[in-house]
């Protein structure tokens, strides 16, 4: 991964493909505690800005898949972030689809990812503070998923919880239905293949696979095409997903 920063002085974070292909854009804006008026409104407007800069992003590493999304004279077509019918936010190219897009809330800033391919991705970020106390863990984690990621995270359960739940938000998001068609124990994180010296520093790559109706909903998960990329920040983990269609 690397960064670096747009116009704005805005922080963009690249992630290099893990699955052959990409890259995927990522940044985040503060969320505003001082504007409790018309938080919906806010929030959206962030989400624009960040997607714009990320689009921005995009066009400028001249990506063969999004060079025709511009006019006769060059200039990029105007973007529109909408949402499908089970709330998956898309990007749409004046009339055209465009990449995938994701958003996350968390550690005060909104967080937004764009991938630089064809494939679905999501990301999701966890502050490990959500799973201090009697949280459930057995009824959203497996125990060999919590076993292998208690050593990533120190032996501590609720930053291994957080590291686990952020990889398990992204995937559902990549998938386009959240947990309104997924139950989390339908989600298998299984041991990472490629990590840093074991810190959390470089972050870790996850092989993800289904399980039950969710496998059943979305056959592509049988084979393996589904990834995750989690890296430590701070009291939290950050995780993107992506769905690689093509390989299915």
């Amino acid at each position: 991964m690397n960064a670096a920063k747009d116009r704005e002085g805005l922080t963009v974070h690249t992630m290099n493909p893990f699955h052959g292909r990409g890259p995927i854009f990522y940044a985040s804006l503060p969320s505003d505690p001082e504007i409790p008026k018309r938080p919906q409104r806010n929030g959206d407007e962030a989400k624009h800005r960040l997607i714009s800069i990320l689009w921005d992003h995009l066009l400028a590493i001249d990506s063969r898949l999004w060079t025709f999304h511009r006019s006769s004279r060059g200039a990029a077509f105007p973007i529109q972030v909408v949402r499908d019918r089970l709330g998956k936010p898309r990007l749409l190219l004046g009339a055209h689809r465009g990449p995938a897009i994701s958003f996350s809330e968390g550690g005060g800033r909104i967080w937004a990812a764009l991938c630089g391919d064809e494939s679905d991705m999501g990301i999701d970020v966890a502050e490990a503070v959500e799973f201090q106390g009697a949280y459930p863990v057995p009824r959203v984690f497996h125990a060999q998923e919590v076993q292998h990621v208690l050593r990533l995270a120190g032996g501590d359960l609720a930053k291994a919880s957080a590291l686990l739940w952020s990889v398990k938000e992204a995937v559902v998001k990549a998938l386009g239905c959240a947990f309104h068609l997924v139950d989390p124990l339908q989600i298998h994180v299984c041991p990472f293949i490629r990590g840093d010296d074991g810190a959390g520093h470089g972050g870790f790559t996850f092989p993800v696979r289904l399980s039950g109706k969710a496998l059943a909903r979305f056959p592509v998960g049988a084979d393996l095409s589904l990834w995750a990329r989690s890296v430590s920040r701070a009291k939290m983990w950050l995780s993107i997903a992506v769905l690689n269609r093509q390989v299915a």
